[in-house]
């Protein structure tokens, strides 16, 4: 695991966006992994303008999104649709077939509908890059405490806190969503490299759970201690927590030196 700490959100933002570019240039039907909310936003706004630059190109690239509330039409302005959409995939020349997003309107066979959008990420061929956040309880995409670590992509129940989070999207009196579907830990983990990202104080206990933590379903993000080829990219906020954070420090110095074609 490599953890790169960024001075601040826009520092964060422009190194995820190289290694995803560089990804795109080193693979142009890259199979990307998506996941939607504040902390990635920066990142697509960079991705957009390395696009515009003509430094990346998304006409073969294939992304899958991590989830969608469940109940909400993509056309829903807090949809993950939605979010995508004005985001990343109007300013881009992705091609729409390309874009794999869960459908959150789905009302029947349910079950059915999450076993075909997990094959349909096989079909691919796996996800070759999967960009994650992460939430308070140390949790990536709705893989809330107590996800099994073998989870494949299914329907999942919000905890009171992940609602309580997202209840500021919503307009007064209007409901926010009590489930999602979402991509399991095993789907994540079997990913060929993983970029994790983190802003704010707030998240800095997660990232000290899901680095220095022992790994458990309580947090789902631990699990990423497991795996071969994880960066984790955080600002100075959200490292605060990290026990090892000066080490790190080094690790990532002594690999920009040694092998700097690694991130960009």
């Amino acid at each position: 695991m490599l953890i790169l700490i960024a001075s601040g959100y826009e520092q964060l933002s422009e190194w995820a966006a190289r290694i995803v570019a560089k990804a795109i240039r080193n693979k142009p039907n890259l199979v990307l992994g998506l996941a939607a909310g504040s902390t990635p936003l920066g990142t697509y706004r960079e991705l957009v303008r390395l696009y515009k630059e003509g430094a990346v190109d998304f006409r073969d690239v294939v992304t899958f999104n991590l989830d969608e509330y469940l109940g909400l039409p993509a056309t829903h302005p807090q949809s993950y649709h939605h979010f995508m959409k004005t985001a990343l995939f109007d300013h881009i020349n992705i091609k729409p077939a390309n874009i794999h997003i869960p459908d959150g309107s789905i009302e029947a066979n349910l079950e059915a509908y999450c076993a075909s959008y997990e094959r349909a990420i096989q079909e691919a061929g796996g996800l070759d890059l999967q960009i994650l956040g992460i939430g308070r309880h140390a949790h990536i995409g709705f893989n809330e405490p107590g996800s099994s670590l073998r989870s494949r992509t299914r329907i999942k129940t919000l905890t009171e806190q992940t609602r309580e989070d997202n209840r500021r999207f919503f307009a007064p009196g209007e409901r926010a969503p009590e489930a999602a579907i979402t991509v399991g830990v095993a789907t994540i983990m079997e990913a060929s490299r993983i970029l994790l990202l983190a802003s704010g104080e707030h998240k800095a206990n997660a990232i000290a759970k899901a680095i220095e933590g022992p790994v458990s379903a309580s947090a789902s993000a631990s699990a990423l201690q497991l795996h071969a080829d994880v960066t984790v990219v955080v600002d100075e906020d959200a490292a605060r927590e990290l026990q090892e954070k000066d080490y790190y420090r080094r690790v990532a110095e002594m690999t920009a030196r040694l092998t700097p074609e690694r991130l960009w």
